[in-house]
């Protein structure tokens, strides 16, 4: 009775660090200068269907937490044509594993619009990672006059 009383709360335990995120996704996004691409979508609306869609339990409230962060790493993000693409070349396509994977959407299920509306809400996401320090010249200056000093 024991063991199966534990087992049960180690189970338990572990369902509800995966829906955490299990702290993976709090580390600092990789440092990529984020999309300059054209956004058609009105992203007061996305930020509706980013939470009606349930988008923020992986990709937490700003895009850099949560299970799956993307700020920083826009890969399909680059483009609003990329990322319908993404969407909509999974829509047929099961999950690998339906916990850790993402969502299938059919034009049917999530229309170009609302889709576009999304894409514009996730572009307002900005990175809080630090800058490198090459892209911080006021800081590389004083890094090197300190190294100087020496």
């Amino acid at each position: 009775m024991r063991n199966s009383s534990l087992a049960i709360a180690s189970l338990l335990g572990a369902v509800l660090l995966n829906a955490q995120g299990g702290g993976r996704g709090n580390t600092a996004p990789a440092n990529n200068p984020p999309p300059t691409s054209p956004v058609t979508g009105n992203a007061a609306n996305g930020k509706n269907l980013f939470y009606a869609y349930g988008c923020y339990a992986c990709h937490g409230y700003n895009g850099e937490t949560g299970a799956r962060p993307f700020v920083g790493r826009w890969g399909n993000l680059a483009t609003e044509k990329g990322f319908i693409a993404f969407l909509r070349g999974r829509s047929n396509v099961a999950p690998l594993v339906p916990s850790t994977s993402m969502p299938n959407f059919s034009e049917a299920s999530l229309p170009d619009k609302d889709a576009k509306d999304i894409y514009a809400y996730i572009r307002t996401f900005k990175s809080s990672a630090p800058p490198d320090v090459k892209d911080a010249p006021a800081l590389n200056a004083i890094l090197q006059a300190a190294k100087q000093q020496k």
